[in-house]
């Protein structure tokens, strides 16, 4: 029981330390299924993959948004269209970058389109954390 309590309490402290990046890798994996859900989904009605990625994208942004402001970044700011702006902008600098290795992927290399998607998403998550930490949620002097 003493071990148990000792690993509980070890485990506490790391969380602690690692706070915010721990809870963005959650909100991270969450939107990466909010993602490739919502573009398997897309993918049964449309044919085209870069308008499921647009799609998909579309809906993983607006959960990202809200889950990172709320849970991950814990922002106060009051002008929440600046920031959405801010957010929207960096987005749209990542979905440009995951449409071009997603072109690379699946029209030059023939991978998959579902499995690159998903390999993707390791890129655009480290991308989306470094720019929602340093321009979109970064704490005001």
């Amino acid at each position: 029981m003493i071990k148990i309590k000792s690993a509980i309490n070890r485990s506490l402290k790391i969380y602690q330390k690692y706070k915010e990046i721990i809870n963005y890798l959650i909100v991270g994996v969450l939107t990466t299924v909010v993602s490739v859900a919502s573009y398997t989904l897309f993918r049964i009605i449309i044919q085209k993959y870069m308008i499921c990625t647009i799609l998909s994208w579309i809906a993983a942004v607006l959960f990202a948004y809200f889950a990172n402001r709320i849970f991950v970044f814990k922002s106060k700011d009051k002008k929440l269209l600046k920031e959405f702006i801010n957010f929207l902008t960096c987005r749209l600098l990542t979905l440009g970058i995951e449409m071009f290795i997603m072109f690379i992927l699946v029209d030059l290399l023939k991978i998959n389109d579902i499995i690159s998607k998903i390999l993707v998403q390791f890129i655009i998550i480290v991308l989306n954390y470094v720019f929602s930490k340093l321009l979109v949620f970064k704490p005001k002097n």
